[in-house]
């Protein structure tokens, strides 16, 4: 549904609404609906992620019924198209055509970063997917909070693990040419080298990439390659890595196998080693209820990862939320303030809680790749609990450093 916004609305019995049997519709408030707009990827390379993130909110408000603290919930959903001009457009028509009272998203750290100050300038509730690092550091604003994780937040624990456990001590990079990718990166070359690694050479490849075998030809010796691509990229990139018959291992962050598109691997990922916020194989009666409900919903093959989990908390989120003001969200401030104020102690992710800029704070899943039934599948091998977007390093430090970029922190020699 490109260019356009769909619209999914409270209807008359529950049956409607899941296709179980009919049961009696709770109480509901005299108020006017809250309206919650997601603003999400549809079309292009990015796009079974942004559908799997509507499929995550869409999954908890069904299992509510759409009514949250007394008060009915329309869900209005914005295709972005993929692209920044995209993303302000949606916005605007979310905020000023369907007046919806906190939005969701964007998925793309370039729609982040074309639609931060306009969202912020309209005073706009955000709970914000995207990893764009900034916006919750050096040019945060009030009213947006991230749900997600930055984009580094996955990889300090990811580069602690190859080095600490790992022995790895000399990585090649392999990532997206855009904010993410450079975040990453950024990440992980910092702590890798704050313990003892290095980072030999740094491979950057445009979104739209259909062959790296060039950039595999690129990479020199070494222990590890720290792939950082996202969507479709790193499956294409890993078959071809191992086609070539690479000798560094193979490691990566949160995009590179979720388990929502790890079935599209077969051997050439065994033994892989990655870093997720969210593992399907947690055990917690929070995350098998949030499996139950998305395979209810889309049937025993939907393919459950990141991405749906993570908008699946937003539900969550706004629910602990609507709790603290009693259902209202006509004060944009004192929601943003209720908002940051939620700790929850199980999620399907597991504990949260936000910190002083925005930001949430996690537990972050090392996982092997291995072959199961057939199947490939995410086994968690180390957990690191309440992990924050500053890692281990002072925030104050931390803030007066650059953001992370192409060439930022710099190669050493």
């Amino acid at each position: 549904m490109t260019g356009h916004i769909s619209r999914r609305k409270v209807i008359a019995g529950a049956a409607a609404l899941s296709g179980a049997s009919a049961f009696p519709l709770p109480s509901i408030g005299q108020g006017a609906p809250m309206k919650v707009g997601l603003l999400t990827v549809k079309t292009g390379p990015l796009a079974a992620g942004g559908l799997h993130a509507e499929e995550g909110i869409t999954t908890f408000l069904k299992d509510k019924n759409f009514v949250l603290s007394d008060r009915k919930i329309e869900l209005v959903v914005g295709d972005t198209g993929g692209n920044p001009a995209g993303a302000k457009s949606k916005a605007q028509e979310l905020v000023e055509r369907d007046k919806v009272n906190i939005i969701l998203g964007p998925f793309a750290a370039f729609e982040l970063l074309a639609t931060r100050d306009y969202l912020a300038q309209a005073k706009m509730p955000t709970l914000a997917f995207a990893g764009a690092e900034d916006v919750t550091q050096r040019k945060g604003n009030a009213y947006l909070t991230r749900t997600s994780y930055t984009s580094a937040q996955t990889l300090y624990p990811l580069a602690d693990y190859v080095r600490k456990e790992m022995n790895v001590g000399t990585v090649t990079s392999m990532a997206d040419d855009f904010a993410f990718g450079y975040e990453q990166i950024g990440g992980f070359q910092r702590v890798l080298e704050d313990e003892g690694g290095r980072l030999i050479r740094k491979l950057w490849s445009p979104l739209n990439t259909a062959d790296y075998a060039p950039y595999i030809a690129q990479i020199p010796d070494g222990d590890a390659v720290c792939v950082g691509l996202a969507g479709s990229n790193p499956i294409k990139f890993i078959k071809q890595a191992r086609g070539l018959d690479i000798k560094p291992k193979l490691v990566g962050g949160s995009t590179t196998a979720d388990d929502s598109i790890i079935n599209a691997y077969g051997d050439e990922l065994e033994g892989f080693i990655n870093s997720n916020p969210y593992s399907l194989d947690r055990e917690s009666e929070a995350n098998q209820r949030f499996i139950a409900m998305m395979r209810k919903n889309y049937g025993d093959d939907v393919r459950i990862g990141h991405y749906a989990a993570c908008f699946y908390l937003d539900g969550q989120v706004i629910e602990a939320a609507l709790a603290k003001t009693g259902g209202k969200t006509d004060d944009p401030d004192a929601f943003v303030k209720a908002v940051r104020s939620v700790t929850l102690a199980d999620t399907p992710r597991g504990p949260i809680s936000f910190d002083d800029h925005g930001n949430v704070v996690i537990d972050v899943y090392v996982r092997r790749s291995e072959k199961n039934a057939g199947k490939m599948v995410n086994k968690t091998i180390k957990t690191y609990h309440k992990v924050s977007q500053f890692w281990t390093f002072d925030p104050n430090w931390f803030l007066q450093q650059p953001v992370y970029s192409r060439d930022y922190p710099p190669m050493k020699s």
